[in-house]
């Protein structure tokens, strides 16, 4: 099992710029949940990525044009991002969804609820 993390933004570091200053302009705006929980305004906070190096989990992490790329326009479109999709047997299927990720208030709580949801399988 691979979980696969699409975020609501582009990649490039001109759109990296520009969504720290939409983070910290108008943060009610900001539409990438998975970003604002698991980034700060200038980089990744320290619990997620102490998470990410010492999971035994398979985890990839994509913007939304990489993703695109990747996995094509029939796929992408499929989705509301951000989210968190489970590859099993090369099938995707949404692991946490968008609305799942807008309701988590912080790092802890995305880790929290991948550690519940790993569990169960």
């Amino acid at each position: 099992m691979k979980l696969i993390f699409i975020y609501n933004a582009n990649s490039g570091k001109l759109n990296g710029y520009l969504d720290s200053l939409h983070k910290v302009l108008s943060p009610k705006t900001y539409p990438c949940s998975l970003c604002d929980i698991t980034y700060g305004v200038l980089k990744i906070k320290p619990e997620w990525q102490s998470f990410k190096e010492n999971t035994d989990l398979d985890l990839e992490f994509y913007h939304l044009d990489e993703f695109k790329n990747k996995f094509g326009p029939e796929v992408f479109a499929g989705y509301e991002y951000p989210l968190i999709l489970e590859e099993s047997k090369r099938t995707l299927r949404e692991f946490i969804s968008k609305g799942e990720l807008d309701k988590l208030k912080s790092e802890k709580e995305l880790i929290r609820l991948i550690n519940l949801k790993t569990t169960r399988l």
